[in-house]
């Protein structure tokens, strides 16, 4: 099984004396499911930041699907690096509807409507396509958020805290749901969770975070 996401030797300094993040190297699978974990400030935000190109590292080697994305003398901007990226707050165009939202990044391909469609039917919103975004729930929000980012068909889905506004009831709800989703669909996902209990569940590996550098790395399986 290819590697999808590898990194090697990455630090990363805002100031040039303290490193938010130290000596990481970390590996994702094609198809595999991997979280990190840790608290508040330790790094792991940064990291996904890194990975998608919106902070380049201090030093060290980012490669996806064996090609190099940023090191000393390369840097590939977010949108040519075939990720997809959800956040808490979801991010969605209001000005557009919801089906209008799933088409923005497939909107030249000649199978965009059928893509689209395919969406709203696996993650049950089809009966939303026609509203916009400040007219539906929290969690139909998010399930639209996951739509748009996976119909480009990303190499690697970024997920930062993406259940943290929803409430436990509807989490849990949501967890299984998209776990299914993730393993029908063979998607290579990160997730950055403080919730463990999430992470765990919908993940095959665990790394956990301190002080810019990983302090444990488990499987889940």
């Amino acid at each position: 099984m290819n590697n999808i996401l590898e990194i090697f030797e990455l630090n990363h300094s805002f100031d040039k004396e303290v490193y938010v993040l130290d000596n990481i190297n970390l590996s994702v699978k094609s198809g595999e499911i991997l979280s990190i974990l840790g608290p508040s400030g330790c790094g792991k935000t940064t990291l996904l930041r890194i990975i998608a190109g919106l902070e380049k590292q201090t030093n060290g080697i980012i490669k996806i699907n064996n090609k190099i994305v940023s090191d000393q003398s390369c840097f590939i901007p977010p949108e040519k690096r075939n990720l997809g990226l959800i956040v808490q707050e979801r991010s969605l165009f209001p000005h557009l509807t919801n089906y209008e939202n799933i088409l923005f990044g497939i909107k030249d391909l000649d199978d965009k409507n059928e893509i689209a469609r395919d969406y709203l039917e696996l993650f049950k919103i089809d009966h939303l396509k026609d509203k916009y975004p400040h007219e539906i729930s929290g969690g139909e929000q998010q399930r639209i958020a996951l739509a748009r980012s996976l119909a480009p068909s990303p190499a690697l889905l970024l997920m930062d805290e993406p259940f943290n506004a929803l409430d436990e009831k509807l989490k849990i709800e949501m967890y299984a749901e998209i776990k299914k989703i993730f393993k029908e669909k063979k998607l290579t996902v990160l997730i950055v969770s403080h919730d463990r209990d999430e992470a765990a569940f919908l993940s095959d590996k665990l790394i956990t975070i301190e002080d810019g550098s990983i302090k444990e790395m488990l499987d889940t399986n």
